[in-house]
């Protein structure tokens, strides 16, 4: 006998000062996709767009197709601003240029 009892899963997504997180039931067979539409946040948040939005389940990225299970959190991701790599570089030049040389102190001119 198969259950037809719905799941609870929760759709994640947020701004730099907002975060919603919307608690839905959905079928047992449900998607990715079929949370994201149920949930509504498509219409609150209209930029979100899941051909080119990743997507994940509690921070591993997932396929829009990828079924359900109880508990499961959606996230919708952002796209990023900066490239994390680039950012790492241009820290890595920053702080060489800050290095001391050994035998100056402050104040000191080398």
């Amino acid at each position: 006998m198969e259950s037809t009892d719905k799941i609870n899963v929760e759709v994640a997504y947020a701004l730099p000062d907002t975060q919603v997180i919307v608690t839905l039931e959905v079928e047992p067979r449900s998607t990715v996709e079929d949370a994201i539409i149920d949930s509504g946040i498509l219409e609150t948040f209209p930029e979100i767009d899941l051909k080119t939005n990743k997507v994940g389940i509690f921070g591993k990225l997932s396929k829009l197709g990828q079924t359900l299970r109880p508990g499961d959190r959606i996230e919708i991701y952002r796209p990023l601003i900066a490239d994390p790599k680039e950012v790492r570089r241009q820290r890595a030049a920053q702080d060489k240029k800050n290095v001391k040389r050994p035998g100056t102190q402050a104040g000191q001119a080398s």
